[in-house]
């Protein structure tokens, strides 16, 4: 496996043996000392064009947990604030001697470009393109999927049988898009939750059920509800009349929370808007797995890390 840019990439085997090395990597937060020798030597780039807290903060935890040397280029207060290009910066990171570069852009195919243009030698990470794709988020939610599910008994296991309802601004969700196709291949049931205006075009061809009442999506059991935050800074139109309106239509209340079967996981890839898609009632619930799914994103992406940037990855079903 050489670069990680999509979900589409991943096959079963591929992903499960992702999710399984996840475990291993997880078991190292109980250990007095938490670091891991294997990118010792290495150096890892965090390329952040876009804002990001959770994700550029968790690569980083990742990369320094295996030993890697970590540097983190953020748009403001560098170059690219300047407008230096893509290019340019990949170059310059080459020069550097990267050997990992964890990329987040506000272009969609940017990952795909630095992974293939021939500007640099290095492994590539997508941590989000646009409104494409954000696999280790996809990997992410599935890893806390299957702890939830099997607990200890989860290694080797896909999602077969598990019914996932996405709920949100689909349109500009990278983060909807990478677990619909992952989720899928591990054989999970997903459906969709919207108002037309945040539906993509195209979507009747995913492999998905949509629905655009969120009470009729939950009145069917399902082991997982993944709230999505409204991405406002991507919206140039009035996708919905006001958010009050939103909130009552397809947010996640404290009434229809209790009326979740008492096992459901309430899912929500951060950050939160707090009274619109989601209530607090349902994000301190005990089923929220908010936090889990940040404690996971760092074993997921020590797990990516190792894989890609150690040579111990497979080559079935990834770039």
């Amino acid at each position: 496996m050489r670069h990680l840019l999509s979900t589409r990439d991943l096959d079963r085997d591929t992903a499960i043996g992702i999710l399984d090395v996840a475990e291993d990597m997880a078991q190292t937060a109980d250990r007095q000392v938490r670091k891991l020798p294997p990118l010792r030597g290495k150096t890892v780039v965090n390329l952040f064009f876009e804002d990001s807290t959770r994700t550029r903060l968790s690569f980083e935890s990742a990369a320094k947990r295996l030993s890697a040397d970590v540097i983190t280029v953020v748009a403001k207060g560098s170059s690219v604030s300047k407008g230096e290009s893509l290019k340019d910066t990949a170059q310059t990171l080459a020069a550097m001697g990267a050997d990992a570069i964890v990329v987040r852009h506000h272009d969609s195919g940017a990952a795909h470009q630095l992974a293939h243009a021939g500007w640099l030698d290095a492994t590539v990470i997508n941590a989000g393109d646009g409104t494409h794709e954000h696999p280790t988020q996809a990997l992410l939610d599935a890893f806390t999927m299957r702890s939830w599910r099997f607990g200890t008994a989860s290694r080797g296991r896909d999602l077969s049988g598990l019914r996932i309802v996405i709920v949100g601004d689909i349109l500009h969700s990278r983060v909807a898009r990478s677990n619909v196709w992952l989720l899928t291949t591990l054989g999970a049931q997903v459906d969709l939750v919207a108002p037309r205006t945040l539906l993509p075009h195209g979507v009747e061809h995913w492999p998905v059920t949509v629905y655009e009442h969120l009470d009729d999506a939950l009145a069917t059991r399902c082991d997982a509800v993944m709230m999505l935050r409204i991405q406002a800074e991507r919206m140039r139109d009035a996708f919905f009349p006001s958010t009050r309106e939103y909130a009552l239509e397809w947010g996640l209340s404290a009434e229809r929370l209790a009326r979740l079967s008492p096992d459901t996981m309430v899912m929500h890839p951060g950050p939160m808007n707090r009274g619109l898609e989601i209530s607090s009632a349902a994000a301190d619930s005990r089923r929220s797995t908010v936090l889990s799914q940040v404690t996971n994103g760092v074993s997921v992406r020590m797990a990516v890390l190792y894989l890609l940037v150690s040579g111990s990855g497979s080559t079935a079903g990834a770039e």
